[in-house]
């Protein structure tokens, strides 16, 4: 029964070497927690210290008491002067001592010297020895500076050498254990400690708006938690768990639910902290996660961005790096399918490019299960609103509903920053709540920028409010457009001006009238300019960019011109040249998308022009308010609001 035990810790102890992975669910005070460190280092350690001490003790007195090199003219000087106290002579050199300290030649005074040695010239006359016994000089059978010791010459001689090799068994050790330089230390990874799970913990009550999703995952859950009740029925769980979505959808987040609803650890890594310039670091990491992971298990691992390691190989024909790539995503493959069912070790991952990954990671009984994270729908953003303002003091007039109709297509992460800095503008006016006037500059600022206090000349914000007023015209004239939101000719980031207009629903599809009417209203400043001023300014250089992106989208992807046909000519996968698409072809879908254009161009200036009396008023409401809300907008165009009817 012991022996067992101690298997069983065994099993759970976990290594104490630098890992890119972060633990969740590993209680502090767990046996499971890393023992301490071998001895043998803190010996290697202090032996090092030690020998380099030392060693740089010996070099220091040893530079401290070496005696001054001095000519041999100077020398002769000394004798003559009779301020020559003893001499030691061998060979050629000669050492000595005075009997008064000397400046040292060149040192301008600072510096003396009291020992010294000297070279005798072959070609010296023999009348020293005299010299030396007129002055009373002690000529010494011994050395006049004190020789090292043997041992301090063995010491000073084997301290270079077995400081290397002890630094070489350091690092041989530590690169044999930890897999390779990257676990030496020199790949940035950090160590993996375990975490309260207390203070950490997320589950499915944190996560909203994405409820389709977390039913999905919820089996997950269900399996970690009760795992016999598929395995008497022959099911086999899932091996993996792939998030795919756009980023700030929720699917880290997700993960870490998942986890925490299941109670279990959540081993998190992103896939690029396993790469390394040394072929093989990312593979042993790889072994060492999941190794872990199954000692503790049931328990989740996580992989962010799986894509950095995931792609199709062979796809990318750059040269370097992609032996270790390969590598670790073939080491990911064989872990997957080591896995069995009694391991309840379960591989969650995500990326935002799942079209790009290989299609060996992705097959039935690796990845089972591939869940696309969408950006939430109006109903799943008042909900992650909720969310997110459950610690936010809100006024009475905040409208969550409101501002979840006001955000068409923001993700959680987006909204969560919108709330974050509603209640930052708040906490600038010394507020005790957050109000909706803070939560809808919030959105203006997160949307279009900060606004910015500059001088503008009258005529450069006339010559505006035409432009912001010409796209909000159109907007509102066109059957099925979204509605306007706001105008303003306040400078945001790099836009003088800016009008704002979204859907009151979610749209998921887009027809061509609808492509049209955005294409038209998007030429709706520059249509104000030609028909008002007689010219155009650079401000229309965004919104050209937007009109030829849909036009062309239009043609060469979406199949909504008659010249080119239904086929896809401007695909994802890269430069249509590259796809074996056809200059001719490439050159029709140019010219459809500019007759698109022209003839948006053309009905924008006709409408603008029937409705001159709409546009001045808009404008002059503008140059006094600077800012119009919806309800403003519409009653200064004199046209009514599309949703009043509902």
């Amino acid at each position: 029964m012991s022996s067992e035990n101690n298997s069983i810790n065994r099993k759970t102890e976990i290594p104490d070497e630098p890992k890119p992975w972060r633990i969740e669910g590993l209680d502090s005070s767990s046996p499971n927690r890393r023992p301490p460190r071998p001895p043998w280092r803190n010996i290697l350690i202090w032996s090092l210290i030690f020998y380099f001490s030392s060693f740089l003790l010996f070099s220091l007195q040893d530079l401290s008491g070496s005696p001054q090199v001095i000519s041999y003219s100077e020398f002769r000087t000394q004798v003559q002067e009779q301020n020559v106290q003893e001499v030691y002579s061998r060979g050629y050199t000669i050492q000595g001592e005075l009997k008064q300290s000397q400046p040292v030649p060149g040192s301008r005074g600072n510096d003396h010297y009291v020992q010294f040695t000297t070279e005798r010239p072959a070609f010296a006359d023999d009348s020293l020895l005299a010299e030396l016994a007129a002055g009373d000089t002690i000529i010494r059978a011994t050395p006049v500076v004190e020789q090292r010791g043997t041992l301090t010459n063995l010491l000073l001689s084997f301290a270079p050498w077995l400081l290397l090799i002890g630094f070489y068994i350091w690092m041989f050790r530590r690169v044999r254990k930890a897999g390779g330089i990257g676990g030496f230390g020199l790949g940035g990874s950090t160590k993996a400690k375990p975490i309260d799970p207390e203070k950490v913990r997320v589950n499915f009550d944190d996560v909203a708006g994405i409820d389709e999703v977390e039913n999905q995952v919820a089996e997950v859950v269900d399996f970690l938690k009760n795992p016999d009740k598929y395995k008497r029925l022959g099911a086999r769980p899932p091996k993996g768990v792939l998030l795919t979505g756009a980023p700030g959808t929720g699917k880290t987040l997700l993960a870490r639910a998942t986890a925490g609803e299941a109670g279990v650890p959540f081993f998190s890594a992103s896939a690029s902290e396993f790469i390394e310039m040394v072929v093989g670091v990312g593979a042993q990491r790889v072994r060492q996660l999941f190794e872990e992971a199954r000692k503790v298990a049931p328990s989740i691992i996580f992989i962010d961005e799986i894509d950095t390691i995931g792609r199709a190989r062979g796809s990318s024909r750059s040269v370097g790096g992609h032996d270790e790539r390969e590598q670790t995503l073939n080491q990911i493959l064989t872990e997957m399918d080591g896995f069995d069912g009694s391991e309840g070790v379960v591989v969650m991952a995500a990326t935002n490019r799942a079209d790009i990954l290989d299609p060996a990671l992705v097959r039935p009984g690796r990845f089972d299960r591939q869940i696309t994270v969408h950006a939430p729908d109006r109903d799943g953003r008042v909900q992650i609103l909720k969310v997110h303002t459950r610690s936010v003091p809100l006024a009475k007039d905040v409208d969550l509903n409101a501002i979840a109709r006001a955000t068409p297509g923001m993700t959680g992460a987006e909204l969560a920053n919108l709330v974050n800095e509603g209640a930052i503008l708040a906490a600038k006016r010394e507020a005790d709540a957050v109000t909706q006037q803070d939560l809808l500059a919030a959105l203006d600022q997160v949307r279009l920028g900060v606004a910015r206090h500059v001088v503008i000349p009258e005529e450069e914000r006339r010559r505006t409010a035409y432009h912001e007023a010409g796209h909000a015209l159109l907007g509102m004239l066109q059957p099925g457009a979204d509605p306007v939101r706001s105008i303003s000719i306040i400078p945001r980031g790099q836009a003088l001006g800016v009008t704002v207009s979204t859907p009151d629903e979610d749209r998921y599809g887009y027809d061509e009238t609808y492509l049209r009417g955005m294409i038209i209203g998007a030429l709706g400043g520059w249509a104000a300019e030609e028909t008002v001023l007689g010219f155009t300014t650079t401000g229309v250089d965004n919104d050209l960019e937007k009109v030829t992106a849909i036009a062309r989208q239009m043609v060469g992807r979406w199949g909504m011109s008659e010249k080119v046909g239904a086929m896809s000519v401007l695909s994802n996968d890269g430069d249509p040249r590259m796809l074996g698409i056809a200059e001719q072809t490439l050159a029709d879908v140019d010219s459809e998308a500019r007759r698109i254009i022209v003839e948006c161009q053309a009905e924008a200036k006709r409408l603008l022009i029937e409705h001159r009396d709409k546009l001045d008023s808009i404008v002059d409401a503008l140059l006094e308010h600077e800012t119009l809300d919806e309800e403003a907008s519409y009653r200064a165009a004199g046209i009514p609001h599309p949703s009043l009817t509902a």
